[in-house]
Order: C-alpha cells, then sequence, then structure tokens
C-alpha cells in the first residue's frame, strides 16, 4: 500500500472517491473498520456545526477574531486519524479540526474568548499550542520532531500550514533542516487556493506547492483535500515512512491537500471583494463532507435516521461547551502572563498600574467604565 500510494509524482494527485462519493481508486481504499469509517464523518460533522456556531457568535460579539475551516474537514479528520495517538500536532489556525477529532476540550473555545487558558489545554491531546503568525511554528515543528528522533522514540510530528506558508522564509529554513537532519515529520500544505486575497497562481511559479520538497532532499505528494479517505491513506503511508524508514528513504515528507476554503479568510475578511460566486459554487459541488456521507450511505454504514441523531448529540456537545465557556470568570491580570518569558519594566509598571485601578474602583466599576 505505501508504495502505491508513494511511487508518484507531485502533480499525480491522490484521489480515492469521485466527487459524488464514488470510489475511483479501489486499490487505496484504507482498510478502517465501520466504526471508525462512522466516526470521521461525525467529526467532519462536528467541524461544520462548529464553525457555523462559532462564526454566529462572533456576529454577536460573544467570540474574536476567528478562522473558518469549511471545505476543509475533509483534510483535517483524514489527516488526524492517520495518526497515533502518541503523534504530535502542530497547527496554524484554521485545523480546528484536529483539536476537535482529539477530544474536543471545552476550553478551546476559550482561547477565541481571549483566554490564554484555552491554548495551554492542548498539549493534553499532543497538539502544540495555536499559531497565528503565518508560518511561524514550522521550524518549532521541525525542532520537535528532531527532539522525538534523538530521544529514540517512534513520535511523528505532522505541521499544518496554508500554501502562502511556502512564500515565508521560516517555511525554507524548517524544509531545509527537516531534509538536513533527516527528522520525522510530515508537513501538511493546506492549498486552499487563496492566501487572504492573493491566489495561488500568484503565489509560486512552481507546478505544484509538492514539488517543492525536492529542492530540500524528500518526496512531495499531493492529495484531494477534499477526499477524507484520500487524505487518510497518504498520511498513513508517510506516517508510517516517518516512523519507520526503510534504508537510504528520508523520513520527512510534504503533502499538499488541494481543497478550497468556502467562507472568508477570517471574519475580518470580505472573499466578495476578490473572488466571485461561481468558483465557490464550483468547489462547493467538492463538498467533503457530501461526497463521504454518499459513500457511507452506499456501504449501508448511513441513513437519514441515524444522521439526525448525530446532529441532535452534536448541538448537543457543542451548546455545553459553549455554556461552560461563556460561565467562565477570567482573571484581567492574566493578561500579563504570557507576554514575555521574563517582564519589562514597562510591563511591570502596567501591570502596578492595573492593580492600583482594582484595587481603588474594583473590576465592575472599571468595565462599566469601559
Amino acid at each position: 500500500m505505501i508504495r502505491n500510494v508513494l511511487d508518484r509524482e507531485p502533480d499525480d494527485r491522490v484521489s480515492v472517491l469521485d466527487s459524488d462519493g464514488t470510489v475511483v481508486a479501489p486499490e487505496l481504499v484504507p482498510n478502517l473498520d465501520d466504526e471508525t469509517l462512522v466516526s470521521m464523518y461525525e467529526d467532519m460533522r462536528l467541524c461544520r456545526r462548529f464553525d457555523e456556531r462559532i462564526i454566529s457568535l462572533q456576529r454577536q460579539g460573544r467570540v474574536g477574531t476567528y478562522a473558518s475551516l469549511a471545505g476543509q474537514e475533509g483534510a483535517q479528520i483524514g489527516s488526524t486519524y492517520a495518526l497515533a495517538t502518541e503523534d504530535t500536532i502542530s497547527y496554524q489556525y484554521r485545523e480546528h479540526g484536529t483539536v476537535l477529532s482529539r477530544g474536543f476540550p471545552w476550553e478551546y473555545l476559550l482561547y477565541w474568548m481571549g483566554h490564554e487558558v484555552g491554548n495551554a489545554v492542548l498539549p493534553d491531546d499532543n497538539v502544540l499550542p495555536l499559531n497565528i503568525s503565518i508560518g511561524g511554528h514550522l521550524p518549532h515543528a521541525v525542532g520537535y520532531a528532531w527532539a522525538a528522533k534523538l530521544r529514540g522514540d517512534d513520535r511523528v510530528t505532522l505541521v499544518h500550514f496554508g500554501e502562502g506558508s511556502t512564500s515565508e522564509g521560516d517555511f525554507h529554513e524548517a524544509a531545509n533542516f527537516a531534509g538536513v537532519y533527516d527528522v520525522p515529520i510530515v508537513f501538511f500544505c493546506n492549498n486552499n487556493q487563496w492566501a487572504i486575497s492573493t491566489p495561488r497562481e500568484q503565489q509560486t511559479a512552481s507546478e505544484t506547492f509538492a514539488e517543492k520538497a525536492r529542492a530540500y532532499g524528500f518526496d512531495g505528494i499531493q492529495v484531494d483535500g477534499m477526499d477524507p479517505l484520500a487524505t487518510y491513506v497518504v498520511t498513513e503511508a508517510v506516517r508510517s515512512r516517518a516512523a519507520n524508514p526503510l534504508d537510504g528513504e528520508p523520513r520527512p515528507t510534504m503533502i499538499e491537500a488541494v481543497q478550497y476554503r468556502f467562507g472568508a479568510h477570517t471574519t475580518a475578511d470580505d472573499p466578495t471583494v476578490y473572488r466571485d460566486d461561481a468558483e465557490v459554487e464550483h468547489w462547493k459541488e467538492r463538498d467533503p463532507i457530501r461526497r463521504f456521507e454518499a459513500y457511507l450511505r452506499g456501504q449501508g454504514l448511513l441513513d437519514d435516521e441515524r444522521i439526525d441523531a448525530m446532529e441532535s448529540a452534536i448541538d448537543e456537545t457543542l451548546q455545553e461547551a459553549i455554556n461552560r465557556a461563556e460561565s467562565y470568570e477570567g482573571d484581567p491580570d492574566d493578561i500579563f502572563e504570557d507576554t514575555y518569558a521574563n517582564p519589562t519594566e514597562r510591563l511591570v509598571e502596567q501591570r502596578a498600574f492595573l492593580g492600583d485601578l482594582r484595587a481603588t474602583y474594583g473590576d465592575e466599576a472599571l468595565l462599566e467604565e469601559n
């Protein structure tokens, strides 16, 4: 199976399901039990519903700026399920599915409400804290993978990033170090066609993003990111090679998951300014949830009743998480905790000033004033 997946050119895109859910590569269908397949589908629906709810909360002023994942559920869930539990995931800011499918700690919502504790709980599920700077987490992920190699354990690191990150120096440095030191890492490039408002064709002169891996001494492979089965089988194959490479084979691999961002870059963006509705509708015909559902219905694993039950359970889970997050009372003093490892003199002064205001007027009075 590994050879069938990896012995191909970077522009030979791997697909298992057609846009209507029909199997087009039976030899690549992963050997997953029925329970796992249904669980993947349910997590994809959870992702989509999570996205809808958080965007709604943001519009109501109950959540801060948020990056939508709609359209990218197949890549996120497919890649996460293909990893071992002990493998480490490092993500940018859009791959919420990696968090949701690894247990969905309700505290994750706190991050989007302005509380850093929402980031602090992620390592419990072997997910590194969310990164906002474009590509800034890539060198750290490589360092983490290198440490695993030096320790001699079998842990693999998978790092998610958008195709826009390949224009950053951090990408070059990370890929170069990964190749030189042969670290157990999977570079997972989420090519959703747009780096905010810059289209894919204006970002690189390379024919594919996957082929960039060759410059660093390892392989690149392109996959249909809106096909969860294809994403799973490719990630499983490269993960296996990263953990147990054959003689002379490099551990790193770069996956380019070709997909589309249905919504805005973030809730602060207006995509209608730079793309037209016809393009969006074209990609929605490849909706990862719809095509995977068609496949599972054909396998006799899904019907309307089961989907209705899933939706009810998902809404209940999300509402409980939202209720818990909105009842959380943070300490205003926490804003100083994670700014610097060693507070600067100015930060110490600001912290003392806030303390004096709180002691004099109380938190409630300060909130009313603002």
